[in-house]
């Protein structure tokens, strides 16, 4: 029974739904009415007024009905003209909201750029970044092991630079003690546990060499030129890490080329918290009188006599090392091989 029951209610609704119109157009419903009787009227003989004047009503019903069906298309052009012209003024206001979140992302990005410390940098680009650090710089602030990539390639090219630019240079170096024979001990056992097969073991003799070698690259730099200032400090402990600061940035690097290294630039917490460190530590190492050589019996190519003069006014001696081994202290400082590559 409840089927037939809401079969019956379906059949209405359709019947319903279907002839709704009828209700909406109701001059169409006379019109129709009108026209049907007039036709059946007209199968009598009295139908000519009659028949003009329905006519005329027929014809007013249509009339009305077209009216109305524009009235209410007009209706709807207005509504949609009006929904046409919203969107319009929505769409030119894209361009200023677009404005507005964009510069909204680029002050968020400054206030976390502002937050962060320190950024990491891959191995493979720090020689870029320690070039690109001394391209417009009036200090370097070094403090590692022996310092073979200062003397190889940072110092090189920080003098070059400032002497294309012609402004001055200030520098200030802090490596192991050469003389201190525990501190080159640990760092030769440090550095040769990072490598294997090497033909070049690191010995507590190798660290000595190539601290030799950097402090006579600095001293003959400050010999030569004129607008350079070096200051050197002996540290009396190992370090495993080796800072570059220039006065835009600081890299840190380890012994691993292939390491990645830290990156802060000036105006950031890390950079202030590195000047600070090393020049606490540069105030606690052993000062050389670089001072001393600046008039010193330097050539372009030293001598044996002439390096060994030169470590005497420093404070330091070469009286262990023969002569073919202060030669090849000399080429290690003025014609080195880059390291790492």
């Amino acid at each position: 029974m409840s089927v037939e029951h809401n079969g019956g209610d379906s059949r209405k609704q359709s019947m319903a739904e279907r002839f709704g119109w009828l209700r909406d157009e109701p001059e169409v419903v006379i019109a129709f009415l009108i026209a049907v009787g007039v036709a059946i009227w007209g199968l009598t003989d009295a139908v000519d007024q009659p028949v003009q004047e329905a006519t005329l009503v027929v014809l007013a019903l249509i009339a009305s009905t077209l009216v109305r069906s524009r009235m209410r298309t007009g209706a709807v052009e207005t509504e949609l003209r009006r929904a046409l012209t919203d969107s319009g003024e929505a769409l030119h206001q894209v361009p200023e909201r677009l404005g507005e979140v964009t510069e909204l992302l680029e002050k968020s990005r400054q206030a976390i750029d502002q937050m962060s410390v320190v950024s990491l940098l891959p191995g493979a680009q720090v020689r870029a970044e320690l070039m690109a650090a001394a391209q417009h710089t009036n200090t370097w602030i070094f403090k590692g092991g022996t310092g073979t990539f200062l003397r190889a390639v940072t110092l090189p090219e920080c003098v070059e630079q400032s002497r294309i630019a012609r402004r001055r240079l200030q520098v200030q170096l802090e490596i192991i003690d050469p003389e201190n024979d525990t501190a080159c001990a640990v760092y030769a056992r440090f550095r040769q546990s990072l490598v294997t097969g090497r033909a070049d073991p690191w010995t507590p003799d190798r660290i000595r060499r190539e601290a030799y070698a950097t402090i006579l690259a600095a001293a003959w730099y400050a010999r030569h030129t004129d607008f350079l200032t070096i200051r050197i400090g002996l540290s009396s402990t190992m370090s495993t890490c080796r800072w570059d600061m220039s006065a835009s940035r600081v890299v840190v690097t380890r012994e691993d080329p292939a390491a990645p290294a830290l990156v802060a630039h000036q105006g950031k917490l890390y950079y202030s918290w590195c000047e600070t460190e090393l020049n606490s530590g540069y105030a606690q190492s052993r000062k050389l009188p670089v001072e001393s050589v600046l008039t010193a019996a330097l050539g372009d190519e030293p001598t044996v006599d002439e390096v060994r003069d030169v470590f005497e006014l420093l404070g330091l001696s070469l009286d262990h090392l023969d002569d073919p081994e202060v030669a090849d202290l000399t080429r290690r400082a003025l014609r080195p091989a880059e390291p790492y590559r």
